[in-house]
């Protein structure tokens, strides 16, 4: 009987913990903000450091010749970015507390790793912008701000960090919050918030700080635990990118015909109508399949597999919508781009755009303007995009592609860039 309590007990705190909200966030911020060694703060503060992992740093601390701890090192993992006490790769890190489950990306602040940081804020609900106390805001501050925007991440917390070698002054808080809120203005985010701290010394990180009491908002974990970011998903717009097509040919499934994906967006129940792109075929839905049991109903970001009770000629690239829901079809696609590559974009240049499950070819028919990071403006003389530049372009591709605006769906709004030759990723788009 105990036994059975024991195995009951452990399962509804097993079931508990997978229904847990996750929330992804990254840092940003220049060089020697301290993003590292928040995050490492962060973990030990909230007791997610296993005590090898916590020998392992103090031992590796002890080498560099620090007088304390260096929790930095829990995210520098390379060895170049612990001999030169910077943060060059993108780092994840995974930890929950009693409320939300979550995902860091630990992002580098050089300007020459700005697509680091690109690649780790992608897919964030939240970017936590560091700013050291002493220099106030910086270019790489507000290129990191902007770029946050670009991607549509919903919430920024600025963190102003370092307070106490300003003696957590109040009025330096004070004066950083008021120039973060000059460019702000220009910036398309519905949620900032700012944090004076120290994540050297833990105030108002995990716990509140005693020597900051004239600050009366959150600390940081309890905002992040806290925020809200169910509203952020696209539940609106079902998108069905089609990965592959599932034909066993086997006595058993001898008629069966599944198009397997992962849910991009919104969601999809038995008995719904569909649209098929391109060929625009419509048909219902006969079942969803996800392992061995079949749902009423799927939503994002769940990977399935959807059967239709007719038979269409259903391709990896396709995508599947519902009827009176269809995302925009054209040749001439509008992006914000991130350049990556040290070769400069090229005006009437082929490239690959590679769209959820869709590979096709393209031109670039137009370099529109670019934008100038110090002051945000539009800069259309200057058509040189080099790499970290942030310009607006047009494409043609040679077959339509499905797509919803970025502002409207992260997932089927976003593009990877490569080039065809050498076949590197050369850019990020985001869709007007």
């Amino acid at each position: 009987m105990a036994l059975d309590v024991v195995n009951s007990t452990e399962k509804n705190i097993d079931t508990a913990y997978l229904n847990m909200e996750l929330l992804r966030f990254t840092t940003a911020g220049s060089v020697d903000d301290g993003k590292s060694t928040l995050i490492g703060r962060l973990l030990y503060d909230s007791k997610a450091i296993f005590e090898d992992q916590m020998e392992a740093i103090e031992i590796a601390s002890k080498k560099k010749g620090d007088l304390e701890v260096n929790l930095a090192l829990l995210t520098d993992g390379l060895r170049a970015e612990r001999e030169q006490g910077i943060t060059i790769d993108v780092a994840y890190r995974y930890f929950a507390t009693p409320k939300r489950k979550f995902i860091i990306a630990d992002t580098p602040g050089h300007i020459q790793y700005t697509r680091n940081m690109v690649t780790g804020a992608s897919t964030a609900n939240v970017a936590l912008i560091l700013i050291d106390a002493r220099n106030g805001v910086l270019e790489q501050t507000i290129r990191h701000s902007f770029i946050a925007s670009l991607l549509q991440i919903p919430h920024i917390i600025f963190c102003i960090n370092k307070m106490d070698l300003k003696e957590y002054k109040e009025t330096v808080f004070d004066e950083i919050c008021d120039s973060v809120k000059t460019f702000a203005s220009k910036l398309d985010v519905k949620d900032i918030r700012f944090v004076p701290i120290s994540a050297k010394h833990g105030d108002n990180v995990v716990d509140r700080s005693a020597k900051m009491e004239w600050y009366q908002g959150p600390t940081l974990l309890y905002l992040l635990e806290h925020i809200h970011i169910a509203s952020d998903v696209n539940h609106l717009d079902a998108r069905f990118p089609v990965q592959y097509v599932i034909r066993p040919e086997s006595d058993k499934y001898h008629d069966y015909r599944g198009y397997a994906g992962r849910i991009a967006s919104g969601s999809f129940k038995k008995g719904d109508t569909v649209s098929v792109l391109p060929s625009g075929f419509t048909s219902k839905i006969k079942s969803i399949d996800f392992a061995n049991e079949e749902l009423e109903m799927a939503f994002a970001p769940q990977s399935v597999t959807i059967c239709l009770e007719d038979d269409v000629d259903i391709s990896r690239g396709d995508m599947i919508a519902r009827q009176n829901n269809v995302p925009q079809v054209s040749q001439d696609i509008d992006m914000m781009v991130c350049w990556f590559n040290e070769r400069p974009i090229q005006e009437k240049g082929r490239y690959v755009l590679r769209h959820t499950t869709n590979d096709v070819k393209c031109i670039i028919k137009e370099i529109r303007y670019k934008i100038n990071i110090n002051n945000l403006e539009r800069n259309t003389d200057d058509k040189l995009i080099k790499m970290n530049d942030i310009a607006r372009i047009s494409v043609r591709t040679t077959k339509p592609l499905f797509y919803d605006s970025y502002r409207k769906n992260r997932i089927t709004g976003s593009v990877i860039i490569v080039d065809e030759g050498t076949n590197e990723t050369v850019g990020a788009g985001m869709i007007m």
